[in-house]
């Protein structure tokens, strides 16, 4: 009996060993991970203050049935540890904890809680009646038993049976059943039901580093989608208790059908087709730049899936208007591996709704350094207009009074006063960059794009405005131009004639002439490192009154690519290279070496 006890032992604590192996090398940051399917990308659905108790997962009718269970290796390869059978469509995920849940018609969802609100009630007591090595001999004997199901812990096969609220009703069944030893887990373990039932179908529990998860169907359909909180997705999903906590859940899929996740619902996928290929390249480099940056690796996934990053909706919902299309898939497959590249490294491809009439300066805007951006040092735009009638933010006005507008200062951190009037400076291309506020008392307040966003200070959908109708003199640099240390240092250069086409140029012969009307040969201008000195250069404009009416066009941080712009370029015949290379100069659409 004692040898019996000690191989085991020594069976369980190799098994146990390789686990935790395995969960140490999963627990690290995934940068560009090689899959099956190519380059795998962690989207987060669900995490932080919005993770969950529970989650719903439901097959899309005609694209798959059933649930496979596993978890995802270092190189986010899917392995299998067990499966329901193709009958089950809907499945939970709940915390393994005493978890309770009713269907709330009006929002038409379950209503998941760890305290009793009143619904069934999933207990995180149950009885271990044996232990296997195989999956199919675990599940074999579990259905002998009412309440039987498999549970993975720590890399073995366990049947346990039960669910209940307390140890001590786990001993009164343990008691009536005859056998059964009284366990429960650790607080990383998640509990598998059959949605809208107290009914386990799997326990998974790979302690704290080690989560589960779950790819959908079993009958090998070609395409799989699966319902999330209303919309479909690709691939598999990981559900994790960060800490312990909620759970935190994420779509796993390769690169490429991550982009087809997004191209939709961040342009219209009625969109020109050349404009969904240049959204396509600004996505997939925008994902790269987080993914090897692992900007979210507190909550071990690579991209959010909101407007924090990109918006992400895999296959969408069944509104037509949002959801991915043949026209959005063709607009990634034609530009597979693509990205936008400066001297061969993926740029950070910035790009907002529109630029109102000309991008900014990286440096004017956050205060990153021009020589770490030199493609997103602002372009005038003349494409924009093309579309106006279709942006509703081609014109837009907000109002204050002088008395409303002393309010938001003051609550800003102003000083205690009214105001007398505001002073705003212009960039070289026609951008608000910095506000003073001149006080009734004398003194002063100083406000600059680059350390506080001005759009979000005064309730503006861009920085691309006046006030009260004031503009810059004439022939001041308020209007837009290509300055000449914007364009320093250029590999590929551009030029626009006065009907708007653009050609790209090679010569080194080139000369700019800046909006203050200084000429200078193209690599000969002097450049700033983006250190903050605190001087603004640019056209300033004092306005004051009763009234504070500022008109302008634009929607977004006037960095990198205007959608409406591409809009517009797709349709006078731009390709999608030269739409991305027009926004990011110097800039060169390639495959990645």
């Amino acid at each position: 009996i004692r040898n019996g006890e000690i191989k085991e032992a020594m069976r369980r604590f190799f098994m146990q060993f390789a686990a935790a192996l395995l969960a140490v090398v999963l627990a690290l940051p995934t940068a560009l991970a090689a899959g099956s399917g190519g380059e795998m990308v962690r989207v987060g659905l669900a995490y932080g203050s919005g993770a969950l108790v529970g989650a719903n997962l439901e097959n899309n009718t005609g694209y798959g049935s059933g649930y496979r269970f596993g978890y995802f290796d270092e190189d986010l390869r899917f392995e299998e540890l067990g499966e329901t059978d193709e009958k089950e469509t809907q499945i939970t995920v709940l915390k393994a904890q005493n978890t309770w849940f009713y269907y709330d018609r009006s929002s038409g969802k379950y209503i998941y809680s760890n305290s009793d609100n009143g619904g069934t009630v999933v207990g995180c007591f149950h009885l271990l009646i044996d232990s296997f090595r195989r999956f199919d001999d675990a599940a074999e004997e579990a259905e002998e038993y009412d309440g039987g199901f498999v549970a993975w812990i720590d890399g073995e096969y366990q049947v346990r049976v039960g669910a209940y609220l307390s140890k001590e009703d786990a001993l009164d069944a343990a008691d009536e059943l005859g056998e059964g030893e009284v366990v429960g887990t650790s607080a990383y373990a998640v509990t598998v039901i059959q949605t809208g039932t107290d009914r386990v179908l799997f326990q998974f529990d790979g302690g704290e580093d080690l989560a589960l998860g779950i790819m959908p169907d079993v009958t090998g359909e070609d395409e799989v989608r699966t319902w999330f909180q209303g919309y479909k997705y690709h691939g598999g999903f990981r559900y994790e208790r960060i800490g312990g906590g909620d759970l935190t859940v994420v779509s796993v899929v390769d690169m490429e059908t991550y982009i087809k996740g997004v191209i939709p619902f961040e342009m219209s996928n009625d969109w020109p087709l050349e404009a969904l290929k240049a959204q396509a390249i600004c996505a997939r480099s925008y994902a790269y730049n987080n993914i090897s940056q692992n900007k979210h690796s507190a909550h071990h996934f690579d991209v959010c899936s909101s407007t924090d990053c990109q918006v992400y909706r895999g296959a969408g919902s069944n509104v037509s208007s949002y959801q991915s299309t043949d026209r959005t898939d063709r607009a990634v497959e034609e530009t597979a591996g693509e990205y936008a590249l400066y001297d061969g490294t993926v740029i950070e491809a910035f790009y907002s709704s529109s630029h109102g009439g000309a991008s900014e300066d990286v440096y004017n805007v956050w205060g990153s350094s021009r020589e770490k951006y030199p493609y997103l040092c602002g372009v005038e735009d003349p494409y924009e207009q093309d579309v106006a009638s279709l942006n509703s933010y081609s014109s837009w006005t907000v109002r204050y009074t002088a008395s409303e507008l002393t309010s938001l200062l003051q609550k800003w951190g102003g000083v205690n006063a009214s105001v007398e009037s505001l002073t705003l400076t212009y960039s070289d291309l026609g951008n608000v960059i910095q506000v003073k506020v001149n006080y009734t008392n004398g003194e002063s307040s100083t406000i600059r794009q680059r350390s506080t966003d001005l759009r979000n200070l005064f309730g503006l959908p861009s920085i691309r405005f006046t006030i009260n109708g004031a503009e810059a003199e004439p022939g001041s640099p308020s209007g837009g131009s290509l300055s000449g240390e914007g364009l320093s240092g250029r590999s590929r250069l551009y030029t626009i004639s006065g009907t708007g086409a653009l050609s790209r140029e090679d010569r080194d012969d080139l000369y700019v002439i800046s909006g203050a009307g200084s000429i200078d040969r193209m690599g000969e201008q002097t450049g700033s490192s983006g250190g903050d000195t605190g001087a603004v250069a640019g056209t300033e404009v004092t306005v004051s009154g009763s009234q504070y009416v500022f008109q302008g066009s634009g929607w977004g941080h006037q960095l990198g690519m205007s959608q409406y712009g591409a809009y517009a370029m797709a349709e006078r015949g731009f390709d999608y290279d030269e739409i991305v290379e027009f926004y990011f100069p110097g800039v060169e659409v390639d495959a990645l070496d």
